[in-house]
């Protein structure tokens, strides 16, 4: 078991991570899968998939296990479009420890089973072409160092540990250097509902609003660049 992190039940069955240390969870208790799909695929991509005429840019502010890219590579398949997959991560997780999370029965099968693995064990800094609609680009250290390319992203998942937790995450700066790497048009999406976060948002020029959260929150935050 890796020492700084536990294996844990949520309530749909899929498992998420616990920090000890920040007292935090990596997904909602209330069903990780079931939190992904609805703040970051529902929410966020989708519109863009719908809409799209060309390649959909994804950036992921939080690899953590590996389950937003999972559940994106998953809807690639069938996607008209591919989709491009950067994801940062300051905290990389070993495989060894990943692989013991339980997840949604569909995930659990070929192909998606290997895609799992070969999400974690792809090579850091280059893209990694998963499939012919699925490039992966994995990037490590902390996002505020990164030099990110100007108007890049259709869809933004930030999804960094709470506030509270990892306060440095959500400042101005980092919500001004999300702004300049949004393309026009582009959104991003996150868990939290927080006044001090859209207050955040809204002082780098982000235009935001409330929407239905998934089960067990009442409401989440989606962001336009417009």
């Amino acid at each position: 078991m890796h020492p700084e992190v536990q294996l844990r039940a949520t309530a749909d069955g899929s498992g998420t991570l616990y920090v000890p240390a920040l007292d935090e969870h990596y997904h909602s208790t209330h069903g990780a899968v079931q939190e992904a799909r609805h703040v970051y695929l529902a929410a966020g991509l989708e519109p863009f998939l719908v809409a799209a005429t060309g390649p959909v840019r994804v950036l992921e502010v939080g690899f953590g296990t590996g389950l937003n890219a999972l559940l994106t590579l998953e809807r690639s398949l069938t996607a008209a479009v591919p989709i491009g997959y950067d994801t940062v991560e300051k905290h990389p997780l070993p495989w060894e420890l990943v692989r013991g999370l339980a997840t949604a029965p569909e995930l659990q099968e070929p192909p998606l089973s290997a895609f799992r693995q070969q999400l974690h064990e792809a090579v850091w800094e280059k893209p990694v072409a998963l499939t012919s609609g699925f490039t992966l680009r994995k990037l490590s250290g902390e996002l505020q160092a990164l030099a990110l390319n100007d108007e890049a992203y259709q869809v933004i998942y930030f999804d960094a540990f709470a506030p509270d937790k990892q306060p440095d995450m959500w400042t101005d700066a980092v919500f001004g250097q999300l702004y300049a790497a949004a393309a026009p048009g582009g959104c991003l999406v996150s868990y939290c509902a927080k006044g001090s976060f859209k207050r955040s948002l809204r002082a780098t020029g982000w235009q935001t609003e409330a929407i239905p959260g998934p089960p067990g929150k009442r409401e989440m935050t989606r962001a336009w660049k417009q």
